[in-house]
């Protein structure tokens, strides 16, 4: 349910290394963090070309339950978006980790990654 080669937040996002974008990381939100939420029906996401700062709020999801935050695990600049989502945000649920990826940042200290969970910190958090 959480796929070992991605590395994850305390907020419920992962991190794929490497991103399409050359030096940059995909980010989405865990299978447990679009549980929560419910039906997704609208997200917002920061534009290519902002520089995000890390634990810092990005966007949103709105489910038909809430609006949730959305952080960025790393800083950086955004370098891609999930244009997708504008007209299927319902992807996050269906597929969070493939088609319902958010964004991607090229990250101002790569490292910053290393220093996120791996899938059994994540999970076993999770049951804390």
């Amino acid at each position: 349910m959480y796929p070992e080669e991605l590395k994850y937040t305390s907020e419920h996002e992962w991190v794929r290394v490497p991103g399409e974008a050359e030096g940059s990381v995909r980010i989405g939100i865990t299978h447990f963090a679009q549980d929560a939420l419910g039906d997704i029906v609208y997200v917002s996401l920061p534009e290519v070309g902002d520089t995000v700062i890390a634990d810092g709020t990005v966007g949103e999801l709105e489910s038909t339950k809430s609006v949730s935050d959305v952080y960025a695990p790393v800083s950086g600049e955004v370098v891609a978006r999930n244009e997708a989502l504008d007209a299927t945000p319902e992807l996050v649920n269906s597929d969070p980790y493939g088609g319902g990826w958010l964004f991607e940042v090229v990250p101002t200290n790569a490292g910053d990654v290393d220093g996120l969970m791996d899938a059994a910190t994540y999970e076993s958090s999770l049951s804390d």
